[in-house]
């Protein structure tokens, strides 16, 4: 009889105890913890580019060899490119230097002065450093950076395998770069035709054929039907070089649907091109509505590098704001109730009831109200500002996605 009592006891804690658990995590469910997050507010649209540019026409005789990235800056008397009779003199020309650059390297590693100031403890601590910059400059996209970055840390480690005696040194390979080169020499012939800049400005080897129509005087002549006109050709003349870009300021026009004002003269936004990961920081400088649901939109960047110049017409990401704040789902929004205490006309303080967004939260056994202000609207969650107000939602609160009964609130 005893040891029955003892089993039904025992049955009778583990049911109250599953119930206990099952309870518990029923209840955590049905919460979710504000946590910091962020949103674009962006559209996308067709970009044309508006630049200030000349075209570069060489006899078109022979094969062009750039001497200037796109992208790059020239100066009056600059050499731009030269033109070869033929592609294998193109191919000797780049492996030539390509074999100047390792050499140069070599040399910089086998120079004494490099060789009698490394110490293995330094130059340790530097190629971890090196290693992290040229993980840094890979993920971030920054390309030149990670080419002189590679070269330094080629360097370093070169160094280091020769004072920790992993290598005897590089003179054999520097004899054998020095005999390839001359090799080179005894094959290459002078250019048949060198081209010039005849002022300062910026190089694009990408012509389209609208060099002299979209350009900023143009600006205001800019309609509708020619932007949505514009494609992304470029040219294949067999006489074009390339075209100087004056300054590095340029134009980004595109067609929007601005009925709701969401666009305004002198907004600061950030242009986000399918060629780029990069976000560049641009100004509204002109809005020019032709129908209700069309507006030209002049926008104005004064960055510029290889990417922006591929390009006559893009898709853009039109980013109008960041936003940081707390996520909260739009299905764990409530309105409710709030005393709010007041200073009256006369001084004195008083209280009166406002109806407020915000969210339940749970705390501990408690189920409070909290109130939220909206800075970002997504499709099922709102980002909420940070406040510290205590009436307001606080980082890591469990908010509760379920309707609240009036009875259980405190």
């Amino acid at each position: 009889m005893v040891k029955l009592l003892r089993n039904i006891v025992l049955v009778l804690l583990l049911i109250i105890f599953i119930s206990i658990v099952y309870n518990f995590r029923n209840r955590e469910s049905n919460t979710v913890s504000a946590l910091m997050a962020s949103a674009v507010s962006s559209k996308e649209y067709k970009g044309v580019f508006i630049r200030d540019e000349e075209i570069i026409l060489y006899s078109g005789n022979g094969v062009l060899s750039y001497n200037v990235s796109d992208g790059g800056r020239v100066g009056n008397g600059t050499v731009i490119a030269e033109a070869y009779p033929s592609d294998e003199q193109l191919s000797i020309k780049h492996e030539k230097a390509k074999l100047e650059k390792e050499l140069a390297v070599l040399q910089k590693i086998q120079n004494p002065g490099t060789l009698e100031s490394a110490q293995p403890a330094n130059l340790s601590e530097s190629i971890a450093e090196n290693y992290r910059r040229l993980i840094c400059s890979r993920d971030t996209g920054d390309f030149e950076t990670l080419d002189e970055v590679s070269e330094e840390l080629l360097v370093k480690l070169s160094t280091y395998q020769i004072i920790t005696e992993e290598v005897q040194g590089f003179s054999q390979k520097i004899s054998d770069i020095k005999a390839e080169i001359a090799k080179l020499d005894a094959k290459a012939v002078a250019p048949q035709e060198t081209i010039s800049a005849k002022r300062s400005a910026y190089f694009a080897s990408y012509i389209d054929g609208y060099e002299d129509k979209l350009t900023t005087k143009n600006l205001d002549s800019l309609t509708v039907s020619m932007l949505e006109g514009i494609t992304d050709r470029k040219s294949t003349a067999p006489n074009v070089v390339g075209k100087l870009i004056d300054g590095y300021g340029w134009y980004l026009a595109l067609v929007a649907d601005n009925s709701k004002k969401e666009y305004a003269i002198g907004d600061e936004v950030k242009l986000r091109f399918d060629s780029s990961a990069e976000a560049y920081p641009a100004q509204i400088t002109d809005i020019r509505d032709e129908s209700k649901n069309k507006s030209i939109i002049i926008i104005s960047c004064d960055k510029f590098n290889y990417e922006l110049v591929q390009h006559r017409a893009e898709i853009v990401e039109l980013i109008k704001g960041e936003h940081n704040g707390l996520k909260v789902p739009r299905e764990a929004i409530r309105f409710a109730d709030v005393k709010t205490t007041y200073t009256d006309e006369n001084g004195n303080e008083a209280e009166k009831v406002l109806t407020s967004k915000g969210v339940y939260i749970r705390k501990g056994e408690q189920i409070l109200f909290k109130k939220i202000k909206v800075v970002y609207e997504g499709s099922d969650y709102v980002l909420s500002e940070v406040n510290d107000d205590p009436e307001y939602l606080a980082l890591y609160d469990d908010i509760m996605i379920e309707e609240v009964e009036k009875e259980n609130e405190k």
